[in-house]
């Protein structure tokens, strides 16, 4: 789906490019030597991080707090991509914002979708609903990154491709992929640890929208509904899924309506109002600012998973 690059915003992007170029200003390589990368999303971002270390410069598409499911790119974001030697994504139909701007060809950078390879899961009954218009990957999660086990297959993807590309440090990136798929273990085994703690008939999950499925697979969750139907945070619910996802609450005895930063808040605000359950607050689409509670992936999962297992308990 995602093919090569570039040609939509090419004259606005080659002002910004010789405006900036010379200043060396975020969309520039200017006198960096460092191989060029760009990252759909923070969390993205943070892992190439992680196993690229000083001898790779990352920049980031969706900004931290931006939800992927409805960002415009900007001319400088095509300034970002017209520069980069590889473009690391999600793929599985995520990145809607990336279609036009990658559908002509333009530009020497390599598109790298990270969830080839991971087994995609299709939304459960009461999940959600699939029939989203302009979702060409019809009924497929793409949020495997709640899975750690998921990401693993990510630092495979990324150390091989900087390898490829950058062979001087090769082994450099296969120890740093190495290094942190440990670290991927420990958050494995510390969350199930977690929701071991919380009471079998109390793992029932109701989200903002449908994005903790593959980590309710892995940890013996249920996702019994969402706010949103399906999985993307643009989607708008209907009068009667309204209804019925307030009639599953109360059957079921829900202990909490998870909402990520990006939710509709009027709408969580309704049915939380309507049920008696309490909001509480997630981490979905993005990670937070350096001096936020989650700067990195560990940290989303680490606080993401404190927070839902306190509060189902």
């Amino acid at each position: 789906m995602l093919r090569r690059l570039i040609a939509p915003l090419l004259v606005s992007a080659a002002l910004v490019l010789g405006a900036c170029g010379q200043a060396g200003t975020p969309g520039s390589a200017g006198d960096d030597k460092r191989l060029q990368v760009v990252a759909s999303t923070s969390i993205i971002g943070d892992i190439v991080r992680q196993i690229g270390g000083d001898s790779v410069a990352v920049s980031t598409l969706v900004p931290v707090g931006g939800d992927t499911h409805t960002f415009s790119p900007a001319p400088q974001d095509v300034a970002r991509v017209t520069e980069a030697r590889v473009i690391f994504v999600n793929g599985a139909g995520y990145e809607e914002f990336l279609v036009d701007l990658l559908r002509s060809a333009g530009g020497s950078g390599e598109v790298v979708e990270l969830s080839k390879g991971i087994t995609l899961r299709e939304l459960a009954e009461g999940e959600g609903h699939a029939e989203e218009e302009g979702h060409a990957e019809g009924n497929l999660d793409p949020h495997v990154w709640t899975d750690p086990s998921n990401v693993k297959y990510w630092t495979k993807t990324i150390a091989e491709t900087l390898g490829r590309i950058d062979t001087a440090n090769e082994a450099r990136y296969a120890e740093n992929a190495a290094r942190y798929n440990a670290q991927l273990d420990e958050l494995d085994a510390w969350i199930g640890a977690q929701f071991a703690r919380v009471p079998p008939e109390n793992r029932l999950l109701v989200t903002d929208h449908a994005v903790f499925g593959y980590m309710a697979d892995r940890y013996g969750l249920k996702q019994i509904g969402t706010l949103l139907p399906g999985y993307s945070s643009a989607a708008r619910p209907s009068a009667q899924e309204l209804a019925a996802l307030q009639d599953e609450i109360a059957r079921h005895g829900v202990k909490a309506i998870f909402v990520g930063d990006v939710a509709n808040e009027n709408l969580a605000r309704q049915i939380a109002e309507d049920t008696g359950v309490r909001l509480v607050p997630v981490l979905t689409e993005s990670l937070t600012p350096p001096d936020g509670v989650a700067p990195t992936y560990l940290d989303y999962m680490r606080h993401n998973v404190t927070t839902m297992a306190e509060a189902l308990r």
